[in-house]
Parts: structure tokens; sequence; C-alpha cells
């Protein structure tokens, strides 16, 4: 089925808004990232400002996602039936250790935050909620691409990978090897390569198949002491079975599996 160019091209800029995140963007900008002319983009623009998906300054020049947007988002996470029996685990789980604790979900290449819950000793001004990040750098996401190994990772990977840190895994070689420890041992390990200073591990969800879904803990490296690492791995892995026993059966991976796909 063909698609429809104009909603793949209102699709491409409510995307490229939300990933600019709280810089707003010029017409122009708007034009040369999505390879389209101006006056075509400008008309798109208009129809989304009037009905609050686009969100314009007081000069009218510069954009920014709108309030739609949310309204939309906010939705998704009320009705999603996961996130519900995640969240007061994962809480529990973070007071128990006091270390912030991860739930995402693999979209594409990247990783979508959908609850943190921040450690007492180190919290951020700003909610994780919604954010990405690319999931070959981050152990959700490599908890989840290590589930895909067999049926291949190109479509969540990049040919060129970018790295974020000294420490990310640019050559293709290196990320399967890791991938394949992370399949062996039963969780990822992000070895400082998002952020300096910080290691997470993660562990893939596995109530659909394959997995979307994981949770993961961020700890500082500063004080990461064998007994503290054992301690954290065995409470992400008592709560990852609590999530799996609680969820509900995912009823289109089943009847994939059923249909032999």
């Amino acid at each position: 089925m063909r698609g429809v160019k104009s909603a793949a091209r209102t699709v491409e800029l409510l995307e490229l808004l939300a990933s600019r995140q709280n810089r707003p963007a010029r017409l122009r900008e708007l034009s040369d990232a999505l390879g389209a002319p101006r006056s075509s983009v400008y008309a798109l623009i208009r129809t989304l400002v009037e009905h609050g998906w686009v969100r314009a300054d007081a000069s009218g020049t510069q954009y920014s996602i709108g309030i739609r947007a949310l309204l939309a988002g906010t939705t998704y996470l009320d009705t999603d039936p996961y996130l519900r029996i995640v969240q007061p685990l994962i809480t529990d789980l973070s007071a128990e250790l006091d270390e912030t604790i991860h739930y995402g979900r693999l979209d594409r290449g990247d990783i979508v935050y959908l609850a943190t819950k921040e450690s007492s000793k180190y919290i951020r001004p700003f909610s994780r909620v919604g954010r990405r990040l690319p999931a070959f750098s981050t152990s959700m996401g490599k908890s989840l691409l290590a589930e895909r190994l067999e049926a291949g990772i190109d479509e969540h990977v990049p040919e060129e990978v970018t790295p974020l840190t000294p420490n990310t895994l640019v050559e293709r070689a290196d990320l399967i090897a890791d991938l394949e420890l992370t399949r062996e041992r039963g969780y990822a390990i992000d070895n400082e390569e998002n952020y300096a200073g910080v290691t997470c591990f993660g562990f893939a969800l596995r109530y659909s198949t394959p997995p979307t879904d994981a949770i993961s803990c961020s700890v500082p490296i500063s004080g990461l002491t064998e007994a503290r690492r054992e301690e954290i791995i065995d409470a992400m892995q008592r709560t990852r079975l609590a999530i799996e026993r609680m969820a509900p059966v995912d009823l289109a991976a089943t009847a994939d599996l059923t249909a032999g796909h």
C-alpha cells in the first residue's frame, strides 16, 4: 500500500520538532531538514499551529511542538497496560536501592523512556519521560537488541554509529560481541557509553516475543563495588520476574507465533 505523502511529511515535521526539545526552529531550518519547499512546509505548519500540534512564538517565525502532542502522549501513557504494572514495582525498587530506575520501549533505533524513578541522592531537574536515546549505547537498548541477534539488528542500529562518549561501541563487531555476552549472562551493561561516570544495568522484559520493553538501573561508578553490583543485579532480576508474572499476555505476539511468523 502506498503511503500518503502529506501525512508522511506531517509526521516527519512533528518528529523533527519533538527531537529538538526546547530549541525552536525557523521555517528555513525545517524546510532544509525535510528537503521540502518552504511554501509547502509553511502551509503545513500553519495548519498544525491552528490545530495546536505546533506552537509559534510571538513573532510567528519560530516553531516548536504544541500542546496537542502532549495530550496524545499522555493518553498513550494512561492507556498502556504494562506501564501501570511497572510503575509501582520500579518505585519500590528505586526506594530499596536508592538508585535511578528506568522503564523504556524500543522504537526503531531508539529507546523511549516511559517512566523513571530518581534516586534521592542525585535528582535531575527534568523528566526523562518521552526522551529518546540510541538503543546501541543504552543498557535497555542492548538488552533488547541481544534478543534480536538471530533475526538481525540492522533495523535498530545505524550503519555509522556516532559515539556519545569515548566508551561507546562504534564498531559493529564489538557491539555484536557485547550483545552475545549480554544474551549469555541475561542482562546488558552500559559501561559509560551514554554518560561519563555512569554505569547502567539493563534487563529485557520477556512478556512479548521478541521483547520490546526493558528496565535499567543507573549507578555512578564512583560508588560501585562488586558487592553493590551483585546487590543491584539480584534486585533487578527479582523485579523483572515480578513484572513478567503480572504482565498481560501480548496477544498480537502470540498470534504471530501461532501463525508461524
